[in-house]
């Protein structure tokens, strides 16, 4: 059995953290989300690959650049989601 990569949750809080820091410069708060929000998007999917990768890292390059949506702890839920995925058990007939 493969073992798969799980990024660590304090990671993920920093990085939601780190998203929600344009909140303490308003007028630059927004300019900054313009230049977190590809960047974010990248760290994104390099953290989670996958669906769960591809989906969360569009989802993520959207709530970075849409002001007043960067309360939302992207990296937290994915890492919530991936932890149920991970504890899903296929059965193979």
């Amino acid at each position: 059995m493969e073992k798969k990569y799980t990024p660590s949750l304090w990671l993920c809080i920093l990085m939601d953290l780190i998203g929600c820091a344009s909140y303490a410069v308003p007028v630059l708060g927004d300019v900054s989300d313009l230049i977190w929000a590809p960047i974010s998007a990248i760290i994104f999917y390099r953290m989670f690959g996958g669906p769960i990768g591809t989906f969360g890292s569009a989802f993520n390059f959207l709530e970075e650049l849409f002001p007043g949506t960067d309360f939302i702890p992207t990296f937290t839920v994915a890492w919530v989601v991936k932890r149920i995925w991970a504890g899903r058990r296929t059965v193979s007939i």
